[in-house]
């Protein structure tokens, strides 16, 4: 009988910013020039729990100072063992959801690039031109698979009428996958995709598209009762400035006023005294978010899901 592969542990980080300057912001994650998520083996002696060895190490890495952080899965599959290579450790990792602010320059080694390259059908501002192709293929596969699985991509996906839900990204990507509409899916097998497959994002190394969408659904579910898309601002920032990062994570446009109100209503942020003109037009209030712990103490998160244009 084959010997078992021996066990080695990762931490592996969704690291997530935001990119203001376009017209559009856009929500960014870190990799490194190789296309894969940032990872260290664990070392014990690096901090005293996981999360504090994850900062420990970014930081050395990358300079990066990571705000607010929570610890996603653990990712073992098996095709993270390389076949190749028999007596090499079948690799477990501890996947983290971390913030940060983005600096002028990505870290040395390291780029950031829009999630939405890696998942075009999650960003519902405008035309989504990737759902068009993923919809005529999943009623494909489909035929002949039962009601339950027609059900399930007709919620995942909005079709037929169905809402979107925007925090069901990592199911969204796993029943891309089980259909074998991503590239990981043929290879995870050995495989070589056909010639016709959809390119529906770019393929990440091993599992790392599937560790992202798990991110992703997890930031995108913790926007609804807690305020931690103010990790990803800068210390002063316009209503506008901050309506277009929530339309940004979420991938669906908000309505204005309803935004507004909300936001008023929460208790969650206080005025400057300053303006801004930096994205043009007439000079809009300045405002900071209340950091010293009193939302905690009663005051109504801001559940961003709730301010969807109609």
């Amino acid at each position: 009988m084959a010997s078992a592969r021996p066990i080695a542990v990762d931490l592996s980080a969704v690291i997530v910013a935001l990119d203001e300057s376009e017209r559009d912001a856009q929500p960014l994650a870190l990799v490194t020039d190789q296309g894969r998520l940032p990872s260290v083996g664990y070392d014990p002696g690096r901090g005293r729990t996981l999360a504090l060895a994850l900062r420990d190490s970014v930081r050395r890495t990358t300079g990066l100072s990571l705000g607010y952080i929570e610890q996603l899965y653990t990712f073992g599959d098996s095709a993270r063992a390389p076949e190749d290579d028999p007596g090499a450790p079948h690799v477990v990792s501890i996947g983290y959801l971390a913030l940060t602010r983005r600096g002028p320059e990505p870290p040395p080694g390291h780029q950031w690039v829009p999630w939405r390259q890696f998942f075009p059908w999650e960003d519902r501002r405008g035309p989504a031109p990737a759902l068009d192709e993923i919809e005529s293929r999943l009623r494909v596969w489909t035929e002949g698979r039962g009601a339950a699985e027609r059900e399930r991509a007709r919620m995942l996906f909005g079709l037929d009428g169905a809402p979107w839900r925007d925090e069901l990204t990592l199911e969204r990507y796993e029943l891309l996958y089980a259909a074998e509409l991503v590239e990981e899916a043929w290879r995870d097998r050995g495989a070589a995709p056909p010639p016709d497959l959809p390119r529906l994002g770019l393929a990440g190394w091993r599992d790392n598209r599937r560790i992202l969408a798990t991110g992703v659904s997890r930031l995108r579910g913790k926007l609804k009762y807690r305020p931690v898309l103010f990790e990803l601002m800068p210390d002063e920032f316009t209503l506008f400035e901050l309506q277009r990062a929530a339309e940004a994570v979420s991938g669906v446009p908000l309505h204005k006023q309803n935004f507004r109100r909300m936001v008023e209503k929460s208790g969650l942020l206080e005025p400057t005294g300053r303006t801004s003109s930096r994205l043009g037009g007439r000079p809009a209030a300045l405002f900071r978010f209340v950091s010293d712990g009193r939302w905690e103490r009663g005051l109504v998160p801001v559940r961003f899901g709730g301010a969807r244009r109609g």
